[in-house]
């Protein structure tokens, strides 16, 4: 699953790309540290949640695998593993909102074409290029 995947075809760049590039897109020394400041901040949010949605794909095959799942654990426990998905994603997507309004349109343009969304001369390359 592309967490941030609507994010970066719909030009909306995320923080760890953007440090990538950082040289590439002639990244000021206040916007390195902004964007790396954005970074650390997913990443000390994204790594817990990923670490419980692990932890409840691993208590959903113990169901199944110890044969006592019901209908009504079944459907709790996907209702936990949703929830956990969605705020997983919502941790990558909100950081491409804020990665997004560091840069200025001429960093925007490049990163599309070092990413392959853009050519060069500002045309779309097919959207699921990733």
């Amino acid at each position: 699953m592309g967490l941030a995947l609507a994010a970066e075809l719909n030009g909306y760049p995320g923080p760890s790309h953007v440090l990538e590039f950082g040289d590439r897109l002639d990244l000021t020394a206040d916007q390195r540290i902004q964007v790396q400041r954005l970074f650390d901040a997913m990443k000390q949010e994204a790594v817990p949640l990923g670490n419980k949605l692990v932890e409840q794909e691993t208590e959903l095959d113990g169901l199944f695998s110890a044969r006592v799942v019901t209908s009504e654990s079944l459907k709790a426990t996907l209702a936990a593993i949703s929830e956990t998905q969605a705020l997983l994603r919502e941790s990558h997507l909100k950081y491409h909102l804020s990665t997004t309004a560091l840069l200025d349109r001429s960093q925007m343009q490049r990163y599309a074409e070092l990413r392959g969304y853009q050519r060069p001369d500002g045309s779309e390359k097919h959207k699921h290029h990733h």
